[in-house]
């Protein structure tokens, strides 16, 4: 991994971590404010509404002014919003910060992505956006730990570290991390994105790769319903607390950073994206209706595993072949498809806290099925290694 790499490395982890720690702080952080459990899944969605929004923006402007800005902006904004939840009182103050967050953070995984496809071939495309997968996991193990252990001493506790993690990537970035995108392929003279635009949105989904926009929306959708409850869920079903939420995922965390990180670039080569996609959509669906069956901590942990493990490279191998498919812009497709997540994570949380009050396993069971339906889909709609490409206007 070479230094730039490492930087956007840490980067990612530092913001992903900084979404990890809510997961298992949320369910104790809304209700001593008063809050109720759609609170909570309306809280997560508030953000991923406005990634929804503002991705695209952002992956468009860094195609056309470079991406040092916009990595520099996700890391500032990452951090403020951090310091605004550590300092929030009430739950107004939580529902602000998160809709800031969403709206500043979501420059740093566009960018990020776009970074890799400037700096990389065809061939190392899929091992570099798995680079990006495993600053995912490692987010995702260190903010759960981080925030389940600093829980004794205080629920913003964790907030404060990530706060300067935040602002120790900006510095890294600033000083040490050099632009990837040359002027003379910046694209200044296209057309001007004016805000957030549906249209943009809709005309990739109907264009020749809009299955894999779709497939980006599927992965998220799925991800999030299990993380937008898991805390909530094993509190009402296990009785566990905040520390003992974050074991469970920083354990199943591991798992996940070591295939993306380790597996996900051979996996591609070997195997080609779209094999790596079907496998992973019945195997997530699999992993749900695991979960299920768990009694005991050491199988909550080891289902939880599986199915995190399952979709482990499905992030990576759709970012990878949305970036080979694509004659646009790597940046503004990147925001897209970030934007497709965006949007799984807004339905996401707001139906598994809505399906969790009605019954604790519907948000399983309700998951298990969007995915098994995703793996059919792919099988008429993803051909092996056919070469596609699209023209986002």
């Amino acid at each position: 991994m070479n230094r730039n790499i490492a930087i956007l490395f840490f980067t990612l982890v530092v913001v992903m971590m900084g979404f990890g720690i809510i997961i298992p702080l949320l369910p104790f952080y809304v209700t001593d404010m008063g809050g109720s459990g759609i609170s909570m899944g309306i809280l997560m969605a508030v953000f991923a509404f406005m990634q929804f929004l503002f991705s695209p923006l952002w992956g468009d402007l860094s195609d056309r002014y470079g991406r040092k800005p916009f990595l520099m902006l996700g890391a500032l904004g990452n951090g403020i919003t951090m310091l605004l939840i550590g300092f929030a009182t009430e739950l107004w103050m939580l529902f602000a910060a998160r809709a800031l967050a969403g709206i500043l953070s979501s420059a740093t995984l566009p960018t990020a992505m776009a970074y890799i496809s400037d700096s990389t071939d065809e061939k190392d495309r899929g091992g570099g956006m798995g680079i990006i997968g495993a600053a995912f996991g490692v987010g995702m193990v260190l903010g759960p730990g981080i925030g389940g252990a600093m829980s004794d001493i205080s629920l913003s506790a964790p907030f404060f570290l990530a706060t300067g993690l935040s602002a120790l990537a900006l510095i890294l970035i600033w000083f040490a991390l050099p632009e990837s995108l040359a002027l003379k392929d910046r694209q200044k003279g296209a057309r001007k994105f004016q805000g957030p635009q549906l249209k943009t949105l809709w005309e990739a989904l109907i264009g020749p790769i809009g299955f894999l926009f779709a497939l980006a929306f599927l992965l998220s959708f799925g991800m999030s319903n299990f993380e937008g409850v898991f805390g909530l869920y094993a509190d009402l079903r296990f009785g566990y607390d905040a520390k003992t939420v974050g074991i469970v995922l920083t354990v199943v965390g591991i798992t996940s950073a070591v295939v993306q990180g380790v597996l996900t670039g051979p996996a591609i080569r070997r195997w080609g994206d779209s094999a790596v996609i079907k496998t992973s959509l019945i195997a997530s669906a699999l992993g749900y209706l695991l979960m299920l069956t768990a009694e005991q901590l050491s199988t909550v942990i080891l289902t939880t595993g599986f199915f995190v493990m399952s979709n482990a490279m499905l992030r990576p191998s759709i970012a990878s072949l949305i970036s080979k498919s694509t004659i646009q812009g790597q940046g503004i497709a990147m925001g897209i498809n970030n934007s497709f997540m965006s949007l799984g994570r807004i339905v996401g949380p707001i139906w598994a806290g809505t399906a969790l009050d009605i019954n604790l396993s519907y948000p399983f069971i309700t998951g298990a099925i969007i995915m098994a339906f995703g793996f059919i889909a792919t099988l008429f709609f993803l051909r092996k290694e056919r070469e596609q490409v699209t023209v986002i206007t």
